[in-house]
């Protein structure tokens, strides 16, 4: 099976749940994989932002990695969140990572320190040729404070082991010129739920997702309505979940899935620190948008 059908469609940024205590929550973490897959989801992928893996220790990753492996068994891809703004510790990193059970590595842009397009150039050119996995670009300025430009990603593209990007600019005018100019097997995936539908009707591959970890039903048919180009369909099932993206990501991520998960007995709504759950007017919004989507 190719990368470009492994990887289209629907994908979930898995969350990480927490105890009451801030220890992981491996039960729960089995029963969302389980309640991932069984909705019809592509691919999951682990320790992202979503999996707040910032804030996980090495050790608490592993567990993860093998947590997810197990229940997964196979029956989906699985991919891997692997990025910082140390290069060479990333590149470290990725040479002594036991990477069983995994198909690719999903890398963000280093973030805090800003570096230039030649400096973005030059990170993922060294993690590409340290990863013994095929990679994935993650541009979501909005959370590192640098953009990719298109032309760093068309560049990225010539790459013999770089084979996507996750965009997550927002930029219409930037995905727009990476989709027009790109190689035929360098995929383009959308890194933002709200605006997938659109995406997916100018080229993108699908989606990597955070509202799946919640309704992976619906979305992953909403993605495969749209890639098969039955927009009509695919319209009804973006409307029908416009408002709880919007809700999930009111008081910021992974608070607000983790607050759907919650009411459906999926874990707990425990975040970790810095993070905070949402507020209580945002918390009433998802109790009743979850009650009028049980109708």
């Amino acid at each position: 099976m190719s990368l470009i059908e492994k990887f289209a469609g629907t994908g979930v940024a898995i969350v990480t749940p927490f105890n009451s205590d801030s220890t992981i929550d491996f039960n729960a973490l089995t029963q969302i994989v389980n309640h991932i897959i069984e909705g019809g989801c592509e691919y999951i992928v682990v320790l992202g932002t979503t999996g707040e893996s910032v804030t996980l220790s090495s050790e608490e990753k592993k567990l993860v990695m093998r947590c997810v492996v197990e229940v997964t068994k196979n029956r989906v891809a699985l991919m891997l969140g692997m990025g910082g703004n140390n290069t060479q510790e990333l590149v470290s990193q990725l040479k002594s990572t036991d990477f069983t059970g995994f198909s690719a590595v999903l890398s963000v842009s280093p973030y805090y320190n800003k570096p230039n397009q030649e400096g973005i150039y030059k990170h993922y050119v060294s993690v590409a040729e340290a990863s013994p996995l095929p990679v994935l670009l993650y541009n979501v300025p909005g959370r590192t404070g640098a953009n990719i430009a298109a032309e760093t990603t068309l560049r990225l593209a010539a790459h013999k082991n770089i084979f996507g990007i996750k965009e997550a600019s927002g930029n219409l005018d930037q995905c727009m010129d990476i989709l027009n100019q790109k190689p035929s097997d360098f995929m383009v995936i959308s890194g933002d739920d709200a605006l997938t539908l659109p995406f997916i009707a100018l080229g993108m591959n699908g989606v990597i997702s955070v509202v799946a970890n919640a309704y992976p039903q619906i979305y992953s048919a909403m993605t495969r309505h749209a890639l098969e180009g039955d927009f009509k369909s695919a319209r009804v099932l973006h409307y029908k979940l416009l408002q709880t993206i919007k809700n999930m990501f009111a008081d910021g991520s992974p608070g607000g899935v983790k607050a759907y998960l919650n009411l459906m007995n999926l874990g707990e709504e425990k975040v970790r620190e810095p993070l905070e759950n949402v507020g209580e007017q945002t918390k009433a919004k998802i109790i009743k948008d979850y009650k009028s989507l049980l109708n």
